[in-house]
């Protein structure tokens, strides 16, 4: 995940509508934030308008193609719930979401025995007190 700079992450607006858009992330080992250079645009953005106005449950995906021949498609998807919070990330100081990983998914990581196309087994995260 160091290598990669976008994820996708999805999150759903009051009426129910799904908005999947492409991130810059970070990762510190437990959470992932997604912030922007400029909290201006940031503020109003669905995804975060949608967490803000109280729909923190979020999907993300980083995923890339290590290679095209033969076809190699690897990725590591994530449920989990997100909030705002204030955070000195990639983007500088600001207002980031802050998303919590409940569920865990990948495919196609190096060290992971797998039959072609098939996904890991989801991984649950717990909250550490």
């Amino acid at each position: 995940m160091k290598s990669q700079r976008l994820a996708r992450i999805a999150t759903v607006d009051r009426k129910g509508q799904p908005d999947v858009v492409p991130v810059g992330f970070e990762f510190d080992g437990k959470y992932f934030w997604v912030g922007s250079h400029d909290q201006n645009i940031f503020f109003r953005t669905k995804k975060y308008l949608n967490v803000k106005n109280g729909n923190r449950v979020v999907s993300l995906v980083v995923d890339d193609l290590e290679s095209v021949d033969p076809w190699h498609p690897r990725c590591v998807k994530v449920y989990g719930e997100a909030e705002v919070l204030d955070h000195k990330g990639m983007f500088g100081p600001g207002k980031y979401l802050q998303i919590t990983p409940k569920k865990s998914w990948s495919m196609g990581i190096e060290g992971l025995e797998l039959k072609k196309g098939e996904w890991r087994l989801e991984t649950t995260h717990q909250q550490q007190e």
